[in-house]
């Protein structure tokens, strides 16, 4: 059945359930009794002279779906909070008994994570009470992928280095190839001989896998992707917004 004629379908359904709610209606067996073809071009005719009417149903369709992506977000959430913010193997930068968990879905590669991580950091100087969950998410490519592994296996081996060795590949301009990476971890007295065996470790497909996974159920699909609380807020939101929404976190916390 083409477009046209599911929506004539679905117009001619509508228009026939309040009339044949009255057994009685003359209209309503008129109606029911005419034919598709005259239907469709009664319908035709009213959406030429009337294309507004059509504006009006997609809005309201969108809408409607809409509502729907936000209630399942809502339920996802709901569902994995927990898991999304307490992962032992995810990195926790801040204070890490802060009384507001924000979290981040990045990838090294990511030219607007790069360009929000100042603010970040900004935002956790003067707010110190903010725990911050860092989520590698690296989804542009083989060089992310290699990064975020060398940044996990520092984060659960080497932990005291992570800072310094996430600040490095955040601030780093070009790209992260392996030697790259490794150039940078030596840099900041990352024991590379050691990071290199470290980056097998299962941990770290386990902690890529519930991020994804999570990336998924939330309607993630890009970096950065900020978690304020409960409220997703996707893209490089300035430093203003971020601390608007701490402040809005807060007050449901409480």
């Amino acid at each position: 059945m083409s477009t046209f004629k599911s929506f004539v379908a679905a117009t001619t359904l509508v228009m026939t359930i309040p009339l044949a709610a009255c057994s009685e209606d003359a209209p309503a067996k008129a109606v029911q009794a005419l034919p598709t073809e005259q239907v469709e071009k009664i319908v035709h005719d009213y959406l030429l002279k009337n294309p507004q009417v059509v504006i009006e149903a997609i809005n309201e369709y969108q809408r409607i779906r809409q509502e729907a992506a936000n209630a399942k977000k809502k339920d996802a959430m709901a569902t994995m909070s927990s898991s999304l913010k307490n992962n032992p193997n995810d990195p926790v930068i801040g204070n890490p008994d802060g009384d507001l968990t924000v979290v981040e879905f990045f990838d090294y590669r990511c030219g607007y994570c790069k360009k929000v991580f100042p603010d970040v950091q900004t935002l956790l100087k003067t707010d110190g009470n903010i725990r911050y969950v860092l989520k590698e998410f690296p989804i542009l490519g083989e060089e992310s992928v290699y990064a975020s592994r060398a940044a996990q296996a520092v984060w659960l081996h080497q932990t005291d280095k992570y800072l310094a060795f996430h600040a490095a590949m955040m601030l780093n301009k070009g790209g992260l190839g392996a030697q790259k990476v490794m150039d940078l971890a030596a840099g900041v007295g990352i024991d590379t001989t050691a990071l290199k065996t470290q980056m097998d470790d299962p941990k770290i497909k386990q902690a890529f896998d519930a991020s994804a996974e999570q990336a998924q159920a939330l309607g993630i699909s890009g970096t950065p992707a900020f978690i304020f609380g409960n409220d997703i807020a996707p893209g490089a939101v300035p430093l203003a917004t971020m601390i608007d929404m701490v402040v809005a976190a807060r007050k449901k916390i409480k």
